[in-house]
């Protein structure tokens, strides 16, 4: 009897990039034919496609158990486990994708190019290039031939960054190496260069985003914290050993994952996307954000269940609590309060400058995190967080630590030895030297946290002084 599943349609809307109309059809497959390996295997690209690395991967093992195999399956099964931080397992597959000479060699050979950058192996990343190979011949290989040049010339590695940036190659290939540019540009001290081609690329590479959306859910939510009651309560039973981070990204959220991860209970499983998959579910629902209490218990234990099985099986074996370094937990708090009550938030806060500069330098999704492309809207969101965060986690009884940046810097060890407290753990010294974590870290902190902990970043803002206006006094 011939499959009912449409994969032919699932695999069209794939190549026109409908993430979203893919793993719908995709998800309705795999309920109708649970072991058909190709539909699985269509709900892990499309997963994979959207960011949602979690769902991707359950697919991907899915479909690799019922059946599905060869190049495409390799290639995909290696960049979701190099977005998971395995990046052994990634390296594992992309090589000999490489060596076969096939027509995935050049991709797999870029894709292995970012993981051993991304894993700090930049004498095997020199090795790779040197070897040579069509690949090369792409003018996006300039990304991986400049990673290699800047540790002799790295004027030469910024100018070749640079020229690809203000070229007309794809959007996401200028971003990338102007962003990549960037970095090198502050580093060597040109700091007026780095903020205007930063500028450049934020504007040429952008997709525009809601920001009056964003502001004003906070505001919604700041209301309902002040003036009305019983519109949030816990739906779900109580949850242990879950922590998490509340604050805004390059704000030394990486920092404290990398220490924590360093104790043996704890197992940081990076920037999982299930706190927006349950406040995305409490949107489908009607429910958000003033009718959260009226959300069904039922779907409320079901987002409960989807998140800790997902946090689960990234948590390091042995580890009894999941730290999820999430960049969305501050506009979800209710969400959190209602489907994952116990939950421990972290929230760190940083000089607003300092945090400003870095995320503005950086390369965030421009669309996910499209407000970081100006630092006026930069501002409005750091501003909204700072009115909303505390109020929700004082209002709703959700327990946490505050952490200021700079003091955790000056003293590690007690801020660890309180945040531990809080977890109901034993203070241990390995969580003061993050340096030594081997974790593959992906964010873009992962050189930073090479180091160990120190001061260089705070007051990082005065080189870009020309840059702020009185509005950041407040």
């Amino acid at each position: 009897m011939p499959s009912a599943v449409p994969i032919a349609q699932i695999n069209e809307l794939l190549e026109k990039r409908a993430f979203g109309q893919a793993i719908l059809l995709a998800e309705s497959a795999t309920k109708a034919e649970p072991r058909n390996a190709a539909a699985w295997f269509a709900l892990a690209r499309a997963s994979f496609g959207v960011g949602r690395c979690a769902v991707a991967d359950a697919a991907i093992d899915r479909a690799m158990k019922h059946g599905a195999s060869g190049p495409d399956v390799d290639f995909l099964r290696a960049l979701i486990d190099h977005r998971l931080g395995r990046s052994e397992r990634a390296l594992g597959r992309l090589r000999p994708l490489v060596n076969s000479g096939g027509p995935h060699a050049a991709q797999a050979s870029f894709a292995l190019a970012e993981v051993l950058h991304r894993a700090g192996r930049s004498e095997e990343l020199a090795a790779l290039v040197a070897a040579g190979g069509p690949w090369l011949s792409e003018p996006r290989s300039v990304l991986a031939r400049a990673r290699v040049l800047k540790s002799t010339d790295p004027m030469a590695a910024i100018d070749m960054l640079e020229a690809n940036a203000r070229s007309s190659a794809q959007p996401h290939e200028r971003r990338v190496s102007g962003f990549e540019a960037v970095r090198l540009l502050d580093a060597a001290g040109l700091y007026r260069r780095a903020f205007d081609l930063a500028t450049h690329v934020h504007a040429s590479t952008g997709t525009g985003f809601d920001l009056a959306g964003l502001l004003g859910d906070a505001r919604k939510q700041v209301e309902l914290l002040k003036g009305r009651e019983g519109w949030c309560k816990p739906l779900t039973p109580a949850t242990r050993g879950v922590a998490m981070v509340v604050g805004m990204p390059r704000s030394g959220t990486t920092l404290i994952e990398q220490m924590l991860d360093r104790h043996p209970a704890v197992g940081g499983i990076g920037e999982y996307e299930g706190i927006q998959a349950i406040g995305d579910g409490i949107v489908a629902e009607g429910c958000w954000p003033d009718r959260v209490a009226s959300l069904a218990p039922t779907k409320a234990r079901e987002l409960q269940r989807v998140y800790l099985q997902g946090a689960g099986s990234f948590r390091r074996p042995g580890a009894k609590v999941s730290f999820d370094k999430t960049l969305h937990a501050w506009r979800w708090l209710p969400a959190i309060a209602a489907v994952l009550p116990g939950a421990v938030c972290l929230r760190i806060e940083r000089d607003a400058r300092d945090t400003a500069t870095s995320l503005f330098l950086s390369n965030f999704h421009p669309q996910a995190f499209g407000w970081t492309g100006s630092l006026d809207s930069i501002r409005q969101v750091i501003a909204a967080e700072r009115e909303l965060a505390p109020l929700a986690l004082r209002t709703l009884g959700i327990a946490h630590e505050d952490i200021r940046y700079e003091a955790m810097v000056d003293d590690p060890r007690g801020h660890m030895e309180r945040v531990l407290a809080r977890l109901g753990l034993p203070m241990d010294e390995r969580v003061l030297a993050p340096q030594d974590n081997a974790r593959t870290v992906l964010t873009l902190s992962h050189e930073q946290v090479r180091k160990s902990i120190n001061r260089n970043s705070i007051g990082r803002w005065r080189n870009y002084e020309f840059a702020f206006g009185p509005e950041w006094g407040a």
